[in-house]
């Protein structure tokens, strides 16, 4: 829906996408986050946790009050989303190198953008695709800079391995900021509902009449919520600007991208107030989904790490010579 020129329906793009594609196509691109979604999950807890630590031990951090509660929590979400965003790219310079290997998440994530686009990218070019191409085909034409071949654009889609970080600094930005807002909100509406400085959940506030065992899932579903409405628009340029890459048409700027996105084109130009609803197109979706999953994310991590830390603790047995 943030990348349709039109405005449109969920249950009518859901009819579109079954009578296209059919049930395949709600999965369009879903063997990508599969992969790499444990193992990024995993690695950014890991720095979050390592740097609130660090924060709040060697560096004199107070558990004790919101600002620094909050503040650790943002620091360390930020640092997160930035190496989580940079993977193994070791050559920052974007020259090609043997250096360079796939294990990125802005490289999984084009790929992904390459599936989950192909049709309406060709839809838009008068094209007919017959038979999709699987997820290794997509990464060998994004690597040759066949797409905008492929989809009838000008030829100029990026070439060779650095292609498939199109995009990259769009996404170290959103990853950066929005897992940094995201940790902050989640680790203050903590703070406010009664954790303790050891971790601990505590009574709850008067205002906040909440039973215990649901406040993850609560302050996580409105930090997801409210933290992917903000950077919402961030993601909807980045989305676009890849999209004409892989198209192969004339490369625009993410500053030009936004205002065309808000002004519309120029033979049907939009109001201020149409050109901000754009931006936030099928970010209801969006939000449906992050409270579904921000919310068990966080009631699951909470619940197997309470276990962890109460777990007696074995003893091996002593003999005596």
């Amino acid at each position: 829906m943030a990348t349709s020129r039109t405005s449109i329906t969920v249950p009518r793009l859901a009819a579109n996408i079954l009578r296209e594609e059919g049930i395949a196509g709600f999965y369009r691109g879903i063997w990508i986050p599969l992969v790499t979604i444990s193992a990024v999950r995993a690695v950014s807890f890991t720095i979050y946790n390592e740097t609130k630590d660090k924060l709040h031990g060697p560096y004199g951090w107070s558990r004790e009050r919101l600002l620094s509660v909050g503040a650790s929590g943002a620091v360390g979400g930020a640092l997160a989303g930035c190496l989580i965003s940079i993977g193994s790219v070791r050559e920052c310079d974007f020259h090609v190198s043997k250096d360079v290997v796939l294990t990125s998440p802005q490289a999984f994530e084009l790929v992904k953008v390459r599936r989950q686009l192909e049709y309406s990218i060709a839809a838009a070019k008068g094209i007919q695709i017959v038979k999709p191409p699987s997820t290794w085909s997509a990464i060998k034409d994004i690597v040759r800079g066949a797409n905008g071949d492929k989809m009838g654009g000008t030829g100029n889609s990026p070439k060779g391995i650095t292609a498939l970080w199109t995009g990259m600094r769009l996404h170290w930005l959103r990853d950066t900021s929005g897992t940094a807002l995201y940790f902050f909100e989640y680790d203050s509406m903590r703070y406010l509902l009664g954790r303790l400085p050891n971790g601990e959940q505590g009574p709850t506030p008067y205002w906040a009449p909440i039973h215990a065992s649901i406040i993850p899932f609560v302050c996580g579903s409105l930090a997801g919520v409210s933290s992917w409405a903000i950077i919402y628009p961030l993601d909807v340029v980045k989305t676009k600007t890849q999209q004409r890459a892989l198209s192969g048409l004339k490369y625009r700027g993410p500053i030009e991208t936004l205002k065309r996105l808000l002004r519309g084109p120029e033979e049907a130009p939009r109001t201020m107030l149409a050109g901000f609803a754009r931006l936030y197109r099928g970010l209801g979706v969006s939000a449906i989904r992050s409270v579904t999953t921000h919310g068990l994310l966080w009631t699951i991590l909470d619940a197997v790490s309470g276990w962890i830390d109460h777990r007696p603790i074995r003893r091996s047995p002593e003999y005596a010579f």
